[in-house]
């Protein structure tokens, strides 16, 4: 079974077009969500809500960078920090195209950094070249397995 795809996002319109350009990919990952950062820690941790679920990393986090209670580049800190996590790519999605952003998210060790296109057509594509090299093409750490193609589905919290 492929590995999920953590998506954190808060805001709904980005995240609808996110999940649609994903299920164009024909990815085999599901696409787990949740809406702010808290919530992410949460799930990689297996706490609270997320206390039974399986274990294991997700293939990658598509992480907002401006999000509720716990802001995006605390959750890469924290994810980079933690010996469990720090192998987990982490890409910054973001509508962001600070320099500032950009360079504090690649000194916490951010593996790519997308800012979000205004253009429809143009976030589609970049969302599903995005999905399709972390989650098809980008080989796994050792001992995990590789994605196979079909639409993903998605999990959300309860």
């Amino acid at each position: 079974m492929p590995k999920p795809i953590l998506l954190v996002e808060d805001s709904p319109d980005d995240l609808e077009l996110i999940l649609r350009a994903l299920a164009m990919t024909c990815i085999a990952n599901d696409v787990v969500t949740v809406g702010d950062g808290e919530q992410a820690l949460a799930y990689l941790r297996r706490e609270g809500t997320y206390a039974g679920r399986l274990p294991g990393n997700p293939a990658v986090v598509l992480l907002d960078l401006k999000l509720p209670k716990i802001g995006g580049l605390e959750v890469l800190k924290s994810i980079k920090a933690d010996p469990d996590l720090k192998s987990i790519p982490v890409v910054m999605l973001t509508s962001s195209n600070g320099q500032e952003d950009l360079t504090r998210a690649y000194q916490l060790k951010a593996n790519a950094y997308v800012v979000k296109p205004t253009d429809l057509t143009e976030f589609v594509r970049a969302v599903r070249e995005l999905c399709l090299f972390w989650g098809a093409f980008n080989e796994p750490p050792p001992g995990s397995r590789r994605s196979h193609l079909r639409p993903p589905s998605v999990i959300q919290p309860a």
